[in-house]
C-alpha cells in the first residue's frame, strides 16, 4: 500500500472502536499521524493507539466530551500540541436511538443533536485554524438516515440531514483552504450482528450489509483525493437508499 499522506496528521472523533476504529487505522496505514478522541472508551482508545502505531506512525489519544465546548477546545489544542499540526479531522463521533416519533423527548432531541450536529461543528470550529493553515480537510461521518426519513428514527435523521447541509456550509465558506465533504453510510453492521440484520442485505443490491472498512475506504478516498473535490455527500450503502 502506497503511503499518501505520509507527514499529514488526522483527528478522528469517537475512535476507539466501530467505525471511527476503522477510519484511525485506515489512514495511519496510509501513513498519517493520527489522533483520536474517546470518552468512555479508555482501554479500547489504548488499545486502538497501539495499532495505530503498529504502522509506524505516531499516534495519540485524548478524553474529549463532544457535548462540551470547552472539552472540545482543549481536546483539539492538546492534539496540536502533541502531533504539531492537523491536516485531516474526521467528525466520526455520532449516536443512534430509535424511538416513535410523538414519544420522542425534548432531552432525547436535544441530546442527538448535541452528538451529531452541534459537535462536528465545535470541533471544526476549533480545527479550523490549524487546518486553514495547513490547506486541510474535513470529512463528516452522516448517515443514509440523512436523506430518507426513517420513522422511528425521526431525531437521528433529522441531525444527520443537519450535519449534511453544515457540511456544505463548510465547504462553501471555507474554500479554497479546506475542502470538506461528508460520508453518509447504509446499513453498517459488525460480523457478530450481522445474522440479526440479514433482512436489509437481501433489500441491498449488492447483496450485502456494509462494513466499517467500506465506510473507512470512503473516508481515505476523500483524505487523499483533489482539494477540488469538496462539498461532495457520498453514500456507503451498496445501493440500499435507490
Amino acid at each position: 500500500m502506497t503511503r499518501a499522506l505520509a507527514g499529514k496528521t488526522a483527528l478522528v472523533t469517537g475512535a476507539a472502536k466501530r467505525i471511527g476504529r476503522s477510519i484511525a487505522l485506515a489512514l495511519a496505514a496510509n501513513g498519517a499521524d493520527v489522533a483520536i478522541t474517546y470518552l468512555g472508551s479508555q482501554a479500547e482508545a489504548e488499545q486502538t493507539v497501539r495499532d495505530l502505531a503498529a504502522n509506524d506512525v505516531d499516534a495519540f489519544a485524548v478524553r474529549c466530551d463532544l457535548r462540551d465546548s470547552q472539552s472540545i477546545e482543549q481536546s483539539v489544542a492538546a492534539v496540536v500540541e502533541e502531533m504539531g499540526r492537523l491536516d485531516i479531522l474526521v467528525n466520526n463521533a455520532g449516536v443512534f436511538e430509535s424511538a416513535a416519533l410523538e414519544q420522542i423527548t425534548v432531552e432525547q432531541w436535544d441530546a442527538m443533536f448535541a452528538t451529531n450536529t452541534r459537535a462536528p461543528f465545535l470541533v471544526a470550529r476549533a480545527a479550523y485554524p490549524y487546518l486553514r493553515a495547513a490547506s486541510g480537510r474535513i470529512i463528516n461521518i452522516g448517515s443514509l438516515g440523512g436523506s430518507h426519513p426513517w420513522v422511528t428514527h425521526a431525531h437521528y435523521c433529522t441531525s444527520k440531514a443537519a450535519l449534511h447541509m453544515l457540511s456544505q456550509t463548510m465547504a462553501k465558506a471555507w474554500a479554497p483552504e479546506i475542502s470538506v465533504n461528508c460520508i453518509a453510510p447504509g446499513m453498517i453492521v459488525q460480523d457478530e450482528i450481522e445474522e440479526a440484520y440479514r433482512h436489509y442485505a437481501e433489500r441491498t443490491p449488492m447483496k450485502r450489509n456494509g462494513t466499517a472498512d467500506d465506510v473507512a475506504a470512503a473516508a481515505v478516498f476523500f483524505a487523499t483525493a483533489p482539494a477540488f473535490i469538496t462539498g461532495q455527500l457520498l453514500t456507503v450503502d451498496g445501493g440500499l437508499g435507490l
